[in-house]
């Protein structure tokens, strides 16, 4: 009996001091867990917005006088386009080429020229999109003290800003929807005048 006695006793300790490394084997797994859940890293989606507007309109060695954007004037033929674009082509039609550019924090440029018959630049479209609505918010502020201090005072609307000088005219409107982000910019010439100069 005695032995029995014993036997369960053993068998109780045992179980006990299981059951005690149990729980201090929990509590240390979930404090390993606790440190990687309560600090993880914020991971930045956006980029410095005033550096990407610089990148819309490319360096500024490329753009003396005269020029639009990227070093393209309207009325420059297809060949000076195909010749001074630096991203990437993306897409070549009759009437336009497309050009497309990623950054670092995975917000895409797409740059479009539109041409004549003749194969002349005759307006030029520029498509943004962003990660986020502050993004959104800062590439429009610098976008339009830019074009505000470039061309004259604009003439603003609800999601869209309209500058006007006598050889370009410049949309800028604010197209996001829902969770998609983004900036649309169209370029035109102001004047007829401006393509048959060239």
């Amino acid at each position: 009996m005695n032995t029995l006695k014993n036997g369960i006793a053993l068998l109780m300790m045992a179980l006990l001091a299981s059951a005690c490394d149990t729980k201090t084997n929990e509590k240390n797994e979930a404090a390993a867990d606790s440190v990687v859940l309560h600090e993880p890293v914020p991971a930045d989606l956006n980029s410095d917005q005033s550096a990407l507007l610089k990148t819309i309109l490319g360096p500024s060695a490329q753009n003396p006088s005269g020029t639009v954007l990227r070093g393209i004037a309207f009325g420059d033929p297809l060949t000076k386009v195909k010749a001074t674009e630096t991203f990437e082509m993306f897409e070549e039609t009759p009437d336009h080429l497309g050009y497309t550019s990623e950054t670092a924090r995975l917000e895409t440029i797409d740059v479009q020229y539109f041409l004549t018959p003749e194969k002349k630049v005759n307006k030029i479209t520029i498509d943004v999109y962003l990660n986020s609505s502050e993004a959104t918010k800062q590439l429009w502020n610098a976008s339009k003290q830019y074009f505000s201090e470039t061309y004259s005072s604009p003439k603003e609307e609800t999601k869209k800003i309209t500058w006007n000088n006598k050889t370009v005219r410049v949309n800028m409107e604010d197209v996001s929807e829902g969770k998609d982000y983004g900036l649309k910019f169209q370029f035109f010439p102001a004047d007829k005048n401006v393509l048959a100069a060239k």
